[in-house]
């Protein structure tokens, strides 16, 4: 599955974010269901900033109550700027990492208590590396772990194949694994029904919430401009954007 272009606003073509009438009927769950007293956060992130971008406000809200957190960035991002004289491969693997902290911050994360673990797997090119990537994961699950990545069928081979992993890691473990969507939001309003929406449940986010989010999002330098010399366009186009102050993040459970 392929995400609809992401050049085009609200005034675009219809995608799933923001016209599936589903939206409005899937149920709200609370923080104390979704993480129970005293439960181990884990967030595990394909490429920097995908923490932001699937659960910004989600972390924000679990970090006010004091759980404990670790984030899981399985690759570098190194491989966001394909044939790029301005953003190679080996200035992008030191500024991905530097923006991710600098976006932690911007949510009001507790970085002297959070751990933090980076898996140094090749960027795109990780379905040929689930099974260690798998392993890996595991390592750093303890059973009882909530654990927050992206969906497994997301139209993103790395976010693809992260979620696999996750899911095998889990429940070898024993942990709670919840999945949550990034580019499927954009797909064309017409692929909607691939969405597992019984699945689905929505946290809510207020105004304040949002905008640290949209923030920290802005962080990510790189991912904002692209490469106009060589005709790539921003990763963080100005609809994923505007998708991001939705007043709620949806998971699956």
């Amino acid at each position: 599955m392929k995400p609809a272009s992401l050049s085009e606003g609200r005034r675009g073509p219809a995608q799933i974010w923001n016209s599936a009438p589903q939206l409005a009927q899937t149920p709200i769950i609370s923080l104390n269901t979704l993480v129970p007293r005293g439960a181990r956060v884990v967030v595990i992130a394909p490429h920097p900033g995908d923490e932001v971008l699937a659960c910004g406000g989600l972390l924000q809200l679990l970090s006010t109550q004091e759980h404990p957190l670790q984030l899981i960035s399985i690759t570098d991002g190194s491989a966001s700027h394909p044939g790029s004289q301005v953003w190679p491969a080996s200035r992008l693997s030191v500024v991905r990492p530097q923006e991710s902290a600098e976006a932690l911050r911007r949510l009001g994360m507790p970085l002297h208590s959070l751990k933090w673990i980076r898996g140094g797997f090749c960027d795109d090119a990780l379905a040929a590396r689930e099974q260690p990537m798998s392993q890996f994961i595991a390592r750093y699950l303890q059973p009882g772990d909530v654990v927050f990545t992206t969906w497994r069928n997301d139209g993103n081979d790395d976010h693809d194949a992260v979620g696999r992993a996750s899911a095998k890691a889990c429940s070898l473990v024993g942990a709670q694994l919840y999945e949550l969507p990034i580019w499927a939001w954009h797909w064309p309003a017409r692929e909607s029904a691939v969405m597992p929406w019984q699945r689905a449940r929505k946290v809510r986010l207020d105004a304040w919430t949002v905008a640290r989010k949209l923030h920290a999002a802005h962080a990510y330098a790189s991912q904002l401009v692209g490469d106009p010399q060589i005709g790539l366009p921003p990763m963080l186009a100005q609809i994923l954007l505007e998708r991001m102050r939705e007043p709620y993040e949806i998971l699956f459970t």
